[in-house]
C-alpha cells in the first residue's frame, strides 16, 4: 500500500507538503481567526500574471508572484479608500483584473507558451530543489512570525482598545501578517496552484476550528489535518492516476464537510449511526478505488526494449517498428490536446525504468524534459522532429503562384506539426528502427524489415491523398482549420490555408474579436466552403463562425492526435485517411470523396 512513497519524486512531493504543513499548521489558523481566508485566495488568483510573465520568459516564479500579488495589494488598498466601496467588492474587482491580465499574457503575449494548467492548479509531482528551499525557508518565517508576533495578531485581532496598552496598537503588525500570509501563498504555489492555494492554507485551519478554540490546539490540530490530508492526498493521487493537488483539495473539502456535520448531528444518535455507516462506506469505497487502480495493470514479462513516447502519433511510430520487442508506455491519449498536457503519476513512474524516449520535438511536447528531470531518469531522448527533411515555421506555406514562382508566408517559431507530411514520417520511422536497434542489436533486421514494411505503406497513402485531392478545382482548395497545424499538409498537397481559428500554432491561443471578424470577412471573399474543427478542441468557436458566413463546419478533422484506437484514424495511416476524406468532402461541397484501399 505505502509502496509509492518508495518513489523518488513521490518523496520530494512529501517532504514538500510536510514544510508547507508548517507553514499552514503555524499561520492557517491566523487567516482563518482574522477573516482572511478570501484575501488569501484572492493573493493566490493575484499571483497568476506574474506566474505566466516568469513562465514565458524563464524566469523564476517567486519574485514575479510576490510582484504581482504586492500590486493587488496596492490597487486593493487604494481603490478601498473610495468612498462607498465595500472591501470584499474591491478585492473581487482587482481579482477579475488580475485573471484577465494573466490570461492575456497566456493567450496573446506568450502565444500560451505557459503552462497554465500547472500554473492554475499546481504540479506537486515536479518539485524541484529551489521548490523545497523555498518551502523551508517559509516555514522558519512562519515559526519566527508566529512566535514573536503571535500575541499582537490576537491582541489586534479581538482586543484592539486593549492591544493599544499591551503595545500591539501598530499597524504595522497587520502589515506583518499580511507579509507572512502573501509569502505562505506564493509558497504553495507550485504544489497546489494559484486556484487551489485555500486547500492548504485555510479549510485545514477552519476544519480545526469547528473542533477547538485554543490557538496552540488550533496550530497544532491544522497541522497534523494537512499532513493526513496531503499524505493521502498524494497516496491516493499515486493510486489512481489522477492530480494531487485537485485531490488534496477534494480531501480537505470532505474532511471539513465531515467534521461539520458531525458537529451539527453529535447530539442525535440515530443521526450519529448514519454518519458512522457512511463513513465505513467511504472507508470502503477508497479502499476498493486504491485497489482497483492497480488490480488491471499488466504484470506480464516485460518486452526486451521500454520505450516511452509522448504524443499519439510517435506512439503508433514506434508501434509499427517495433511491434512486440518493444513494451511502450504511451503519455497521451487519443483525443486529447498536448497542448494542455498534465503530468499523472502513472506517466513518471515509467520513466526511470525506460531505455528509450521518443518525443515529437519542439512546443508540442516541450514539457517531457521536467519529467526526464523529475524522475531521474537517464533514458535516451531521441526527438524526431530533428530528423525530418521538411521543416515549416509557423505561418509559413509554400505555394505556387499564377506564374509559377513560390511564396512563402512569414517566418517564426518552427512548426512543430510535423507528422503531416507523409516524407517527414518516413524519415522518422528510419530514425525510430535505427534506434531500436542500437538498444537491441539482435533485433535490428526484425526492426528494419517493419520499417520498410510500414514506409512502403506511407508511400502508397502519399500517392492515394495527392491522386484524391487533385480531383478538387484549384480555386477551391482553400483551406480553415481550427488552428494552425496543417501547414504541412497543405504544404505537400497544394492547399492555401486562408485563415486559423485561433491564431496560432498552439491550441491555448484565444483569438481577439478583431481576428475572428477579419477571418470571416476573410472566409466571405474567399467563397471559403468550409471549416474544419479538431477533435481535441471545443468547436464552439468553428460553429459561430460557421453559422456568420455560411460555411459548413461539420467536417472534423484530427489535428495533435489520432483518434480512438478502435476508430478509423485509431492509427498514423488511418487518421491521414480520415483527415483527407473529410477535407475532400469540405472544400468540394461534399461532391468529392477519397476511397482508400
Amino acid at each position: 500500500m505505502l509502496e509509492a512513497f518508495a518513489l523518488p519524486y513521490v518523496q520530494r512531493a512529501t517532504l514538500e507538503l510536510l514544510l508547507l504543513a508548517v507553514v499552514a499548521g503555524l499561520l492557517g489558523p491566523w487567516i482563518v481567526l482574522r477573516a482572511l481566508s478570501f484575501h488569501a485566495h484572492a493573493i493566490g488568483v493575484s499571483t497568476f500574471p506574474g506566474l505566466v510573465l516568469a513562465d514565458g520568459l524563464s524566469l523564476a516564479p517567486q519574485p514575479l508572484a510576490f510582484g504581482a500579488a504586492g500590486i493587488f495589494t496596492v490597487l486593493s488598498s487604494a481603490l478601498g479608500r473610495l468612498r462607498n466601496a465595500t472591501t470584499d467588492a474591491v478585492t473581487a474587482l482587482v481579482l477579475v483584473g488580475c485573471l484577465a491580465a494573466g490570461v492575456i499574457l497566456a493567450s496573446d503575449v506568450f502565444a500560451s507558451g505557459a503552462n497554465v494548467d500547472s500554473l492554475l492548479f499546481g504540479s506537486l509531482l515536479s518539485i524541484g530543489t529551489g521548490d523545497l528551499v523555498f518551502a523551508a525557508a517559509t516555514a522558519i518565517l512562519a515559526v519566527l512570525a508566529s512566535t514573536l508576533l503571535g500575541r499582537h495578531w490576537l491582541a489586534r485581532g479581538f482586543d484592539e482598545q486593549g492591544a493599544t496598552e499591551f503595545g500591539s496598537g501598530s499597524r504595522w503588525f497587520d502589515a506583518a501578517l499580511l507579509v507572512a500570509v502573501a509569502v505562505a501563498v506564493i509558497a504553495t504555489l507550485n504544489a497546489i496552484g494559484a486556484l487551489l492555494v485555500i486547500a492548504l492554507l485555510v479549510i485545514p485551519a477552519a476544519t480545526a476550528r469547528l473542533v477547538t478554540r485554543r490557538i496552540r490546539t488550533l496550530q497544532a490540530c491544522t497541522l497534523v489535518l494537512v499532513v493526513l490530508e496531503g499524505s493521502v492526498g498524494i497516496w491516493l493521487a499515486v493510486e489512481t492516476n489522477v492530480p494531487p493537488g485537485a485531490t488534496i483539495a477534494v480531501i480537505s473539502g470532505v474532511v471539513f464537510g465531515l467534521v461539520a456535520i458531525g458537529k451539527v448531528v453529535r447530539s442525535n444518535r440515530n443521526a450519529r449511526r448514519g454518519i458512522a455507516v457512511a463513513g465505513v462506506l467511504v472507508a470502503g469505497g477508497t479502499f476498493i478505488v486504491g485497489c482497483g487502480s492497480t488490480a488491471g495493470q499488466d504484470e506480464g514479462e516485460p518486452r526486451e526494449i521500454s520505450a516511452i513516447a509522448t504524443t499519439t502519433q510517435i506512439a503508433d511510430l514506434v508501434r509499427q517498428v517495433g511491434r512486440d520487442q518493444v513494451e511502450l508506455t504511451q503519455l497521451l491519449q487519443p483525443n486529447t490536446d498536448p497542448h494542455e498536457y498534465e503530468p499523472r503519476p502513472s506517466d513518471i513512474e515509467a520513466f526511470p525504468d525506460a531505455d528509450v524516449i521518443f518525443i515529437n520535438g519542439g512546443h508540442l511536447d516541450e514539457w517531457v524534459e521536467e519529467l526526464v528531470e523529475d524522475s531521474g531518469s537517464d533514458a535516451r531522448l531521441v526527438d524526431l522532429g530533428a530528423t525530418i527533411p521538411v521543416k515549416l515555421e509557423e505561418g509559413e506555406q509554400t505555394h505556387t503562384g499564377e506564374g509559377g514562382e513560390q511564396h512563402g508566408h512569414g517566418a517564426r517559431e518552427t512548426d512543430s506539426h510535423w507528422w503531416h507530411d507523409p516524407t517527414n514520417v518516413e524519415a522518422a520511422v528510419t530514425k525510430v528502427a535505427g534506434v531500436l536497434g542500437q538498444l537491441e542489436p539482435g533485433q535490428r533486421k526484425a526492426f528494419e524489415r517493419n520499417a520498410v514494411g510500414f514506409r512502403a505503406e506511407i508511400e502508397s497513402l502519399d500517392r492515394a491523398i495527392s491522386a484524391c485531392l487533385k480531383r478538387i478545382p484549384a480555386g477551391d482548395r482553400k483551406l480553415v482549420t481550427d488552428h494552425g497545424a496543417f501547414s504541412y499538409l497543405a504544404n505537400r498537397y497544394g492547399l492555401e490555408i486562408i485563415g486559423t481559428v485561433i491564431p496560432a500554432l498552439t491550441t491555448q491561443a484565444e483569438p481577439s474579436a478583431g481576428d475572428l471578424a477579419e477571418l470571416d470577412r476573410t472566409i466571405e471573399s474567399e467563397n471559403v466552403r468550409a471549416i474544419f474543427p479538431e477533435s481535441s478542441v471545443p468547436s464552439t468557436t468553428a460553429e459561430a463562425i460557421a453559422r456568420d458566413t455560411g460555411a459548413s463546419a461539420e467536417y472534423v478533422l484530427y489535428g495533435d492526435t489520432l483518434g480512438p484506437v478502435e476508430s478509423e484514424a485509431g492509427t498514423y495511416v488511418g487518421m491521414m485517411q480520415a483527415n483527407v476524406d473529410q477535407i475532400a468532402r469540405g472544400l468540394s461541397g461534399g461532391k468529392v470523396t477519397c476511397e482508400f484501399g
